[in-house]
């Protein structure tokens, strides 16, 4: 990537840098790492890659409410329709609503034109050509292939602009019918894209609706639509009090996560309130398999209901297209990923992540247990103390590097029988990144983020929130000796 914004070069040139080529999907800051040309670039790659693995090119294409993302979009159009692909253009959206419209319009392939829950200043694509799966290392690099070779297929394209998905996908996410219970909820979207859907779909099912920054607004002014940061969590929790609501609700920028607060006012990491919706789930459909990430909480492997329901939970990597894939792989009946993204396959959904759609699950939840609190069913779960996901700095040239080197770190003490506060390790996962527990079944984790310069730090004790700080301050004295770690984006510190 030679060419800088704002020279003739720049505007000449397809500028795309490597390490906007992510694990599960692509990313960038615009327009310092890539522009125009090169996103008609990828729109060309996406379309190649349809043509060379068979699949009929036949395309949904979205964009979240970013000041620059209709732009970003129409560049990614050209490229695919100059692909030889039949473009179905539907406008702004929610990435659920464009995994809904691949059914819906009965197109194999996607792409979805968002940064999802990134700042301002990013752009990216999730996309996939086989619903309801997304794309996963192997496309990715391929994509990567093509435009390094620019082994670009070339074919006339068509182009359709469809007036009416919002209103086929809140038909679809409403088609239970209203719930019985009365039910006040606050959307909270943080002036991102799901303000344009989210209220709508909950008044639809019959719930008070309480908006909370719903206007679309691209400078994001109160805060960074993500539902795992502290600061929209806590917003979201005072407005809860403030109104008596019964929950609420918070999406991320494209809609496709949903974080949740309990009618005390307590943030429920998504983690447990997949283990309220698994016991629940279970008593309807017995024998079922849910998948959780392995950022989730140990609760899934001990909890006595969901055991008495003979439901089974597999954990696995971390991400929208790991976590996708593996639900459909083992025909699971939901999966659950920390971060907010919840997967509900059939009968209840499509296998996609779904932010809206886990938002009405909830609500049905609560009116199917009508004279209990959200928080009666999270204090019924057994007590551990967990902590949000951290995301320290490290960047991505360095971090995977790192996280090989903590995997060493944590195995050489398991074989050691090294002692930390009188505990030994007796587990270690390494299917993403490290996670390893104690004899206490307090365990810690550390990734690589897939789509930030960062790394992934979480923990969870059964014991006491004293020693759930204990492991994170053996995760930080691990960390520390690695210059290349910077300052964590939120800590249990500053939680307190």
């Amino acid at each position: 990537m030679a060419a800088k914004p704002n020279t003739e070069q720049f505007e000449r040139d397809v500028v795309i840098a490597e390490t906007g080529f992510r694990e599960y999907d692509v990313r960038w800051i615009y327009p310092e790492q890539i522009n125009l040309r090169g996103i008609q670039a990828l729109g060309q790659a996406i379309g190649t890659f349809m043509h060379e693995t068979g699949v009929a090119p036949k395309i949904v294409v979205g964009h979240d409410y970013r000041s620059y993302s209709a732009t970003i979009k129409n560049a990614l159009m050209l490229g695919l329709i100059t692909a030889g692909c039949n473009v179905k253009d539907i406008g702004l959206a929610l990435s659920p609503t464009a995994y809904f419209s691949q059914f819906e319009l009965d197109c194999p392939a996607v792409a979805m034109v968002t940064a999802s829950h990134n700042e301002n200043g990013w752009t990216g694509v999730k996309m996939g050509t086989n619903r309801p799966l997304t794309f996963g290392p192997t496309e990715i690099n391929r994509l990567k292939e093509i435009i390094a070779t620019k082994a670009f297929y070339t074919a006339a394209g068509s182009y359709e602009y469809i007036e009416d998905i919002k209103s086929r996908y809140v038909a679809d996410l409403s088609k239970d019918g209203k719930i019985t219970r009365k039910l006040k909820v606050v959307a909270a979207c943080g002036n991102g894209t799901a303000g344009a859907y989210a209220p709508e779909v909950l008044r639809a099912i019959g719930c008070e609706v309480i908006e909370m920054d719903c206007n679309l607004d691209y400078t994001f002014p109160h805060y960074n639509p993500n539902p795992e940061d502290l600061e929209m969590l806590h917003a979201l929790s005072a407005k809860v009090k403030e109104t008596g609501a019964d929950l609420g609700f918070g999406f991320d920028g494209d809609g496709d996560r949903c974080g949740v607060v309990d009618n005390m006012g307590d943030e429920i990491f998504a983690d447990k309130m997949g283990v309220i919706l698994a016991r629940d789930l279970s008593a309807l459909y017995p024998n079922a398999t849910f998948v959780a990430d392995v950022k989730s909480t140990g609760i899934y492997a001990m909890d006595p209901v969901l055991k008495a329901n003979g439901a089974k939970t597999d954990y696995w990597k971390t991400g929208h297209s790991y976590m996708k894939r593996r639900v459909n792989e083992i025909k699971a009946l939901v999966g659950f990923e920390k971060s907010g993204h919840y997967f509900f396959n059939a009968p209840i959904g499509r296998g996609y992540d779904d932010g809206v759609m886990t938002a009405v699950a909830i609500s049905r939840l609560m009116d199917r247990n009508p004279n209990k609190t959200l928080a009666d069913l999270k204090n019924d779960l057994p007590k551990t103390w967990g902590s949000p996901t951290m995301a320290p700095f490290c960047p991505d040239e360095s971090k995977y590097g790192i996280v090989d080197k903590a995997i060493t770190i944590f195995e050489k003490h398991k074989a050691d029988g090294t002692l930390f506060k009188g505990q030994k390790i007796v587990d270690i996962v390494t299917v993403n990144g490290v996670r390893f527990t104690f004899e206490d079944g307090s365990w810690g984790l550390i990734r690589a983020s897939s789509n930030k310069p960062s790394l992934v730090v979480v923990v969870e004790s059964p014991v006491s929130e004293a020693r759930m700080i204990e492991v994170f301050n053996i995760i930080n004295e691990a960390l520390s000796v690695f210059p290349e770690v910077g300052e964590y984006d939120q800590t249990i510190q500053q939680a307190a």
